[in-house]
């Protein structure tokens, strides 16, 4: 005969600056009245309410919450939350943060000032919540699944964002963030245009608009621009020849760095890195 109430759950107690950690995950058939808070999270927490009902409340506002709903504390937000006294809440949850955290919170539709997902009964949020506590351990292959879990987990909940909001209607500074991202990590690859419209989903044409009217600058010259101030900081550190510099930052024609880099800062790289070691000398 199955309890009236349980509770499993995993803390980890060793939080390394990762891109995306776990903090704590587990399941749970409350109590009635069963309640936590007022209290603040360093940290995400996201609750799936599997069945029963509850209350939730963020900052001043009472949120009454049933099967299917999603809410989530955001860090250092005062919150507390407690199950019903007639049909206590049974729920998943999930505790996380890290560098990448904040970034695929806000592609989901979680927002403080949206704390709450009415959200009809999901099969599949449940089985990826509990794929996270299964994995759980202090081995750092547990680290790695339950990290890969949590992506998945997220990954959903950003497509229940996009199957509700069409493409057409995203800000155009989510395309704008997307280039930049994109181009921050393939910089140094022979990437072009296209290849960033591609990325962020939409016409080179559609990109350009939107990176002339935010930067000044087209999608090819904030590329240029990235590249050589990236080769720039290379050459201060004066552990790279000019061809290795080159081939460092996307350029595969050494000529054609070279003129890019002048066009851009006035100077050719032999002359930029010439200045570069004589002020080191100085020092």
């Amino acid at each position: 005969m199955e309890p009236l109430t349980f509770k499993h759950s995993y803390k980890n107690t060793l939080r390394e600056n990762l891109s995306l950690t776990v903090y704590n995950t587990g399941y749970q058939k409350c109590e009635r009245e069963n309640s936590w808070g007022p209290a603040v999270r360093d940290h995400y927490l996201i609750h799936y309410i599997e069945s029963g009902k509850g209350r939730f409340t963020c900052g001043d506002t009472p949120y009454l919450l049933g099967e299917g709903d999603l809410f989530c504390i955001f860090p250092g937000q005062i919150a507390s939350y407690i199950a019903d006294d007639e049909q206590p809440w049974e729920y998943f949850w999930v505790g996380f943060n890290g560098t990448e955290a904040k970034r695929l919170m806000e592609l989901t539709d979680f927002s403080k000032q949206t704390p709450v997902l009415h959200h009809k009964k999901d099969e599949r949020l449940k089985q990826l919540l509990l794929d996270i506590y299964q994995h759980s351990g202090g081995q750092p292959l547990n680290d790695c699944q339950m990290a890969g879990s949590l992506y998945l987990f997220l990954a959903e909940l950003i497509q229940i964002r996009e199957s509700s909001h069409p493409v057409i209607q995203r800000h155009y500074s989510s395309y704008l963030e997307g280039g930049m991202r994109y181009i921050q990590y393939n910089y140094s690859d022979n990437i072009s245009v296209e290849d960033i419209a591609q990325y962020v989903g939409i016409s080179r044409s559609h990109l350009y608009r939107i990176f002339r009217e935010n930067t000044g600058l087209s999608p090819n010259e904030y590329l240029s621009n990235y590249r050589i101030n990236e080769a720039c900081s290379l050459l201060r550190k004066g552990k790279l020849s000019i061809n290795q510099v080159a081939s460092s930052v996307g350029y595969t024609d050494a000529l054609y760095f070279s003129r890019v880099f002048r066009k851009l800062k006035g100077v050719s790289p032999s002359q930029y890195l010439h200045a570069c070691q004589q002020e080191r000398e100085r020092k």
